[in-house]
């Protein structure tokens, strides 16, 4: 099974593939997307069509992303949030079936902390990822969407199609 996790922001877009053939996991790729443009639509085309190249070089199976958090910066998260409905949609566009997670979720399942530090993210997805060289603190955590992916989502689809049959 391969993984797409996906780090979402409108200026720096993380990105990270995964391997998952039963408990082992692998890196496949990772990378950042920077979004161009002078206004609002332009930069989320730009991310769109990022995603796209990713998906079309690396073909996932599955896909994964974060889910949005709100913080005290309301125009900050909506941002976020136009950003990580593009994502969505071009995820969807490609009929990648896919996971959202929280992110003490994700950081709870790779470190196991919820409230980890990006570099406790980083060094844990290292370990876990043994070669990984992420590219930025925004790859490490769409790498770790991933990994979160591997142990629920793939496991809990699995489960579901057993019992359907």
């Amino acid at each position: 099974m391969r993984i797409l996790g996906i780090d979402p922001g409108l200026r720096t877009l993380g990105w990270g593939v995964i391997e998952s053939n039963g408990a082992r996991l692998s890196h496949v790729a990772n990378g950042l997307c920077h979004s161009d443009g002078d206004d609002l639509g332009e930069r989320l085309l730009s991310l769109h069509n990022q995603v796209t190249e990713i998906i079309d070089a690396y073909q996932p199976d599955q896909a994964a992303i974060e889910q949005t958090f709100v913080n005290k910066d309301g125009a900050g998260t909506l941002k976020l949030g136009q950003a990580r409905g593009v994502a969505l949609l071009t995820l969807a566009k490609a009929g990648l079936p896919t996971g959202e997670y929280a992110p003490n979720r994700v950081k709870k399942t790779v470190v196991g902390v919820g409230h980890a530090e990006k570099e406790q993210v980083l060094h844990m997805v290292k370990l876990q990822l043994p070669g990984c060289a992420p590219k930025g603190a925004d790859a490490a955590d769409a790498l770790a969407i991933a990994i979160c992916h591997a142990y629920y989502g793939c496991s809990n689809q699995r489960r579901l199609k057993e019992v359907g049959a």
